[in-house]
């Protein structure tokens, strides 16, 4: 690159392309790219969110690790579950990762703060190391101002929000 091209998503993009080794996620979060392996039981959880969501999602509006491009510096993310709303181009109306060790400063903060940023209703992140998960609603301003917290075996009652369902947790495992 020169001094004068721009860095860009894609550009960085382009540079992962065949490189990701296979069971590896890979994310850009502020300029920064992060592979992260792909375990058991972060796999287990993104699938029993999933099968929840079709209660209500077709297939075609439920996504996952596929690329998102989120407000802020150079973030391309990858959630691991994202449910679209029904009009084109509505966007996502929920958004959940999962925590895996090495990233869960990412969940937990920037990526958090960016889909704040973009308007996505709920933001729901599953933590199998501690056996918790953090619920985020009413986003504004650039930050959510509705958070919950439960342990693993209580229900997310998503019922009042976009998603309109209970997801049921007592099936997630711990990492």
């Amino acid at each position: 690159m020169t001094d004068g091209d721009a860095l860009t998503l894609d550009t960085m993009f382009d540079w992962l392309e065949g490189v990701v080794p296979e069971g590896y996620k890979s994310e850009i979060v502020g300029g920064h790219i992060f592979l992260t392996p792909q375990r058991d039981t972060h796999w287990d959880i993104t699938i029993n969110i999933i099968e929840q969501l079709r209660a209500r999602y077709p297939r075609k509006r439920l996504l996952s690790d596929v690329r998102m491009d989120c407000p802020g510096h150079l973030n391309g993310f990858a959630p691991d579950v994202v449910a679209l709303g029904k009009a084109v181009g509505q966007g996502a109306e929920f958004v959940a990762e999962v925590i895996s060790r090495e990233t869960a400063g990412n969940d937990y903060g920037p990526k958090k703060d960016a889909y704040a940023a973009a308007g996505v209703p709920v933001y729901l992140i599953v933590d199998p190391y501690t056996g918790e998960w953090h619920l985020h609603t009413l986003p504004g301003d650039g930050k959510y101002h509705g958070s919950v917290c439960f342990n693993f075996g209580i229900e997310i009652d998503l019922a009042r929000t976009a998603v309109g369902l209970v997801l049921k947790t007592d099936e997630f495992p711990r990492g």
